[in-house]
């Protein structure tokens, strides 16, 4: 499979820039696998497609503020900070990525903070774009985030080309977000509101709780045409025995079980069993999903629409058959559904 084969023409005004008013109202394309008709729907109506002990599999990461800007030392060069991760809690060491890279080199201090009350300091070079910082601050570990993080916004996607606005620190995060990690919102998720969970759960649907601390691989471009070439970023993923248990007695009593997201889907599918049941799994995945690909756990999927070339597509399409998915997107683009994060959705059945 070539990277070339998921290039489509995406005019720029159906990038979705702002959230529909109500999460459970974007547009819904409706795909059936198996006899290839499509249904436009309201995302709400993803009731009509589930009975009772159905399962869905929600990623309950949440986003943490991760882009923050600062000034660098004697020049006061203003810098953008991407916080990727933290590496060591006791040290205040963080991977992140700064923007422009080639101004900043080990040993420059940046500051943050209207009045440069934080401080940090540039101690490796890990890749081209990335570095390790050294935040420099008095205080315990809580104080500490609550200030960093004071000082950041919301991580939306460089697609979506507005500033952060308010809204956006509620509605760039799933209501059920508890596991504080992620700098990408599992989009997926984004359509469910707090309504629409209870109704579901009237109708004794099941609901399975992973977490996978979504990255900027997501994001990243792929430069190689063979995709076997492709290394994607590593996620974390937790698994825990609850949502194994939820997840298998679904899977023995042969209920639908529905993958909200490409985060959900590359995690369930590291941590399958050779009988198609999922198991407890806590560590790392670089997990690569592009056609063809045989699923084990899930058999059906909530997806938005996804930007050209982009891995998201190509597992997207894995799932849902290459030439359904793409034919899918052209109707997409022909009824003018709303592509991103901020965008519409896609139930595969």
């Amino acid at each position: 499979m070539k990277l070339s084969k998921f290039k489509f023409t995406l005019p720029e005004e159906l990038i979705a820039s702002h959230p529909v008013p109500n999460r459970d109202e974007s547009r819904m394309m409706v795909v059936h696998r198996k006899t290839g008709k499509i249904e436009h729907k309201v995302f709400k109506e993803i009731l009509d497609y589930f009975v009772e002990k159905d399962v869905f599999i929600f990623n309950n990461t949440k986003v943490f503020p991760a882009r923050l800007y600062g000034n660098k030392e004697k020049t006061g060069a203003r810098i953008e900070v991407f916080l990727l991760r933290e590496l060591n809690a006791e040290h205040r060491l963080w991977d992140v990525l700064v923007d422009p890279a080639r101004k900043i080199r080990i040993g420059n201090k940046l500051y943050f903070g209207n009045d440069d009350s934080m401080v940090a300091e540039v101690i490796d070079n890990t890749t081209s774009r990335g570095r390790t910082l050294r935040f420099l601050f008095d205080g315990n570990r809580d104080n500490f985030k609550q200030t960093l993080f004071s000082m950041g916004e919301t991580p939306l996607p460089k697609y979506i080309k507005r500033p952060v606005e308010p809204e956006d620190e509620t509605r760039y995060q799933n209501i059920f977000a508890t596991e504080e990690g992620a700098v990408v919102a599992p989009a997926a998720g984004l359509h469910f509101s707090r309504e629409l969970l209870k109704r579901l759960e009237i109708k004794d649907c099941r609901f399975s709780y992973l977490t996978v601390h979504s990255g900027l691989g997501n994001f990243r471009e792929i430069d190689v045409e063979d995709l076997t070439k492709h290394k994607m970023d590593s996620e974390q993923i937790i698994i825990n025995e609850q949502a194994v248990g939820i997840v298998n007695e679904g899977k023995n009593n042969n209920r639908r079980i529905c993958a909200v997201g490409t985060s959900v889907m590359r995690a369930i599918e590291t941590a399958v069993s050779t009988d198609g049941h999922l198991k407890e799994f806590e560590g790392w995945t670089n997990k690569f999903i592009f056609p063809p690909y045989e699923f084990g756990v899930a058999t059906s999927m909530v997806t938005n629409f996804h930007m050209p070339f982009s891995t998201l597509l190509m597992m997207t399409a894995s799932f849902g058959g290459y030439d359904r998915i793409m034919d899918a997107y052209r109707i997409a683009i022909e009824e003018k559904y709303r592509f991103g994060a901020y965008g519409d959705a896609m139930l595969i059945l």
